[in-house]
């Protein structure tokens, strides 16, 4: 035995060898975290290209379709990385949900949402921003939407890196409309569509942020700044259950179940409105008991709250998987169809096989890289909890239902991230009311302790400033992009 082992300078250079050893292991496990889910992605990209040579069969231009699975397996990745925290970032950021229970939730609802109700007909591509006839032969028509897939997985890619929800949507106009100014020049474009779409950019974050706040208002000023606040938490939870019930059933109506059945406007409004009533019905006598034995604080509140919001954060991501897997699968299922048929002028619908690339790269993307996002939108904007939370997911239902009913184009992202800074703006607003009144009350009070509550309150002015430029310059970013790789691909293909 070595007679050193009890001397002292000894334990500690061994303590200090076994510190290192625990630091070379910790960095090693932050290094090959990311590489794994790296890796990960890259084994999905490959076996979507290998399963679109199984379905599309070995036709000479088969190279063209698998290099076109690739790029909407890449795409449906980051659509997940980035677009669904704004359903799930509010639950957990109110803790109604942790990290592994809002994953598992999106990913069972997204991909029913895509499976389910997703792959409706398209009658133009990209919802009309260039005219198929334009682009002359379908080998043009291929290369574009190629260079608007890809370019809009980068841009999304890149905006997650940096940390900014974009819209994906978006994403994908400008990079067909991009690719459409590089193959037949400016007149190919729709420019009134899409002077709709830059007109969203504004109209989508501020209705969303307006509904969320008047909500919150609602909340603050019937609840809890009651004397009785479980006696008030009684009459109305009920009914802001039923309202989002109802918003969500007419949601769900007129845009989720587009493939199944057709339901207009009126209907879709007449559907919600059962549904809020028998909802609000159904919820007084859960209430009642579900409050019995709470303080009368507003931290007893929060409990009556965690549900809905766990549901209602269910129900948007089955709608955004409804209708968004389209931004992953559309260009990729009219290469599709440009393929086997020739034709790039008439409609498209998406086969089944696409779907399941875009359902299942939307979950692998949430799964693997979507915690960075949804900390984001959920806490690193402003402080939310599950009053707050509720809001955001009630303003998200309700603002599209308002902007289909006035034929307004938005954005699911600009609506999420515009209530929660809606709620955000409001609580700094509301806080320095208060202080005000504080100070009137109570002209003794130390002022440091005031402002220090105002600062815990405030919106974080760098995430919002960087997130209203990746906004802005989404489009442009996207079209430039587009339409750089299309001259490339089309340099080369001559």
């Amino acid at each position: 035995m070595n007679d050193n082992q009890g001397d002292p300078r000894h334990l500690e250079t061994l303590d200090r060898d076994l510190a290192r050893f625990s630091n070379l292991e910790a960095a090693t496990v932050m290094v090959s975290r990311p590489m794994i889910g790296v890796g990960i992605s890259l084994i999905f990209v490959v076996l979507a290209g290998l399963a679109s040579m199984l379905f599309f069969g070995q036709a000479s231009n088969a190279y063209i379709v698998v290099i076109a699975a690739c790029l909407g397996a890449y795409m449906a990745l980051n659509i997940g990385a980035n677009d669904v925290a704004n359903n799930m970032g509010p639950a957990v950021g109110a803790n109604a949900l942790s990290m592994g229970g809002a994953i598992a939730i999106a990913v069972v609802f997204e991909s029913a949402g895509a499976l389910i109700a997703g792959g409706d007909v398209v009658s133009t591509i990209a919802k009309g921003i260039i005219d198929p006839e334009r682009m002359g032969t379908a080998d043009v028509f291929v290369w574009a939407m190629m260079s608007a897939l890809l370019s809009a997985a980068l841009w999304v890619n890149l905006a997650t890196w940096v940390g900014a929800p974009v819209s994906t949507t978006h994403s994908v106009v400008g990079g067909v409309m991009g690719a459409g100014i590089a193959a037949a020049g400016l007149s190919a474009v729709s420019w009134g569509t899409m002077s709709s779409i830059a007109a969203s950019w504004v109209i989508s974050p501020v209705l969303g942020g307006a509904i969320a706040a008047f909500f919150l208002f609602t909340i603050k000023s019937r609840i809890i700044y009651q004397d009785d606040k479980i006696a008030a938490a009684r009459k109305w939870v009920p009914i802001l259950v039923g309202i989002m019930a109802g918003a969500f059933g007419a949601y769900l109506a007129l845009k989720g179940l587009k493939k199944i059945i057709k339901i207009d406007m009126p209907t879709a409004l007449l559907i919600g409105l059962a549904i809020a009533v028998i909802v609000w019905l159904v919820m007084i006598p859960v209430i009642k008991k579900q409050s019995i034995g709470l303080e009368n604080r507003n931290k007893s509140l929060k409990v009556l709250f965690g549900i809905p919001l766990v549901v209602s954060a269910a129900l948007l991501s089955f709608a955004h998987g409804a209708n968004d897997v389209a931004n992953a699968v559309g260009p990729l299922a009219a290469i599709v169809q440009v393929s086997q048929s020739g034709d790039f002028t008439t409609s498209f619908s998406i086969p089944f096989w696409v779907m399941i690339i875009g359902a299942f790269g939307i979950s692998f993307g949430l799964f693997l890289f979507g915690p960075k996002l949804i900390r984001m939108v959920g806490s690193q904007i402003t402080k939310l909890n599950p009053m707050r939370a509720y809001c955001v997911a009630l303003s998200a239902a309700i603002t599209v239902i308002v902007a289909s009913w006035l034929g307004l184009p938005v954005s699911s992202t600009h609506i999420a991230v515009g209530a929660v800074f809606g709620v955000g703006f409001f609580r700094e607003w509301d806080t320095e009311r208060r202080i005000r009144k504080a100070r009137i009350a109570m002209p003794d009070r130390p002022q440091y302790a005031l402002e220090e509550r105002r600062r815990r309150k405030l919106v974080r002015r760098s995430h919002f400033m960087t997130i209203i430029a990746a906004w802005v310059i989404t489009v442009p970013a996207a079209a430039l992009l587009s339409g750089t790789i299309f001259y490339l691909i089309n340099s080369l293909t001559s």
